[in-house]
């Protein structure tokens, strides 16, 4: 007799091992192990790429038409309308190609306007800069009243522009401002035709107004890179005996260079980019002592209707304030971007 397992005979010419089970699971290869994306129709689905790029793309459109609406397009307009001769209605016919352009780099008013940019650029950050350091050092510690200070010196810079460059309009008056009351009761005197009306006056009184405007953004900000500094360093120098100075020196400034630089940035394209302070000040004058760029094509788009002449001074602003700012950020601003630990070349 025979077993009923023994019914399974192999074929001609095959061994059986008595070791090895008789059903084995089949060995399925690399090829058929692949997950197949086809459905229905025999057509690839969207992969989990394609669905990420639609929903970015989805996310980012409405922000990229309106970048290219309100920044790409003006800046297209005022290149074709530097080009032409032009008086704000009617037709472009009068194409002049650059002309307009060397008009205004020949044009003095405009050439001491740049100047004045830059030295609002400068006294902007060489004045500011140490101030707005030390107060945020000084609100940095344990004070009485430590809020309220710092409330005092924030609220200048949340104020609206127009309403603060009024209120300074008011009081550098000569005839009735406080800045002047207070000076004669010093023993001092301010200029006959006032701070505003004075042209070698005028520009200190402008930088002294943009300072106290100004002043806010840069102890919040170094005030928030304060809070960055780990306590350990200040215990550590406090450790190894030294001074106040010589750990603001080797601690607390080194490490608030990145928020400097960040500061330093929104000043300079800031300053050059000035207009309403100093539009409500002093309209430019007196005799063009406080003209800036802006002021500048504001004068001649509005009051000359020299529109031509304006858009070239505007490309001019842009290119200016575009070179300023791919400078910084390619010689001043890189050291923040660049991996601090040296990459080590590959041995072959």
């Amino acid at each position: 007799m025979t077993d009923v397992a023994d019914d399974t005979t192999a074929p001609r010419g095959a061994t059986v091992s008595p070791a090895t089970s008789t059903t084995q699971a089949p060995v399925v290869g690399r090829a058929t192990a692949r997950p197949t994306a086809r459905v229905a129709g025999g057509r690839r689905g969207p992969g989990p790429a394609w669905r990420k790029r639609a929903e970015i793309a989805f996310f980012v459109a409405p922000a990229l038409l309106l970048f290219l609406f309100f920044v790409v397009w003006p800046i297209v307009k005022a290149v074709q309308f530097s080009l032409y001769r032009w008086k704000g209605f009617g037709p472009l016919v009068d194409f002049v190609g650059l002309r307009n352009y060397v008009s205004v780099l020949q044009n003095d008013v405009f050439t001491d306007a740049l100047q004045h940019n830059l030295t609002i650029v400068v006294c902007s950050i060489l004045i500011q800069l140490p101030l707005g350091l030390a107060i945020a050092l000084l609100l940095n510690r344990r004070l009485w009243g430590q809020g309220v200070l710092r409330t005092i010196i924030f609220v200048p810079y949340v104020l609206a522009e127009v309403i603060a460059g009024v209120v300074w309009f008011q009081l550098l008056q000569p005839q009735y401002g406080v800045i002047d009351a207070v000076l004669g009761v010093v023993g001092l005197e301010g200029p006959p035709q006032g701070w505003l009306g004075t042209p070698d006056k005028a520009m200190i009184a402008v930088i002294a107004v943009l300072t106290w405007k100004y002043l806010g953004l840069a102890v919040i900000l170094f005030l928030a890179g304060l809070q960055g500094v780990p306590e350990e360093l200040y215990e550590a120098s406090q450790l190894d005996g030294a001074s106040w100075w010589q750990t603001q020196r080797r601690i607390t400034i080194p490490l608030l260079g990145p928020t400097v630089r960040t500061w330093a940035f929104l000043s300079m394209i800031g300053s050059l980019q000035l207009f309403d302070m100093v539009w409500i000040l002093t309209k430019g004058g007196p005799a063009n002592a406080t003209t800036t760029m802006v002021t500048f094509l504001v004068t001649e788009g509005t009051k000359r209707q020299n529109f031509g002449i304006a858009s070239a001074a505007s490309v001019i602003l842009f290119v200016v304030a575009l070179t300023f700012a791919l400078l910084y950020q390619r010689f001043v601003m890189r050291r923040d971007t660049q991996d601090p630990a040296p990459r080590k070349k590959a041995h072959r």
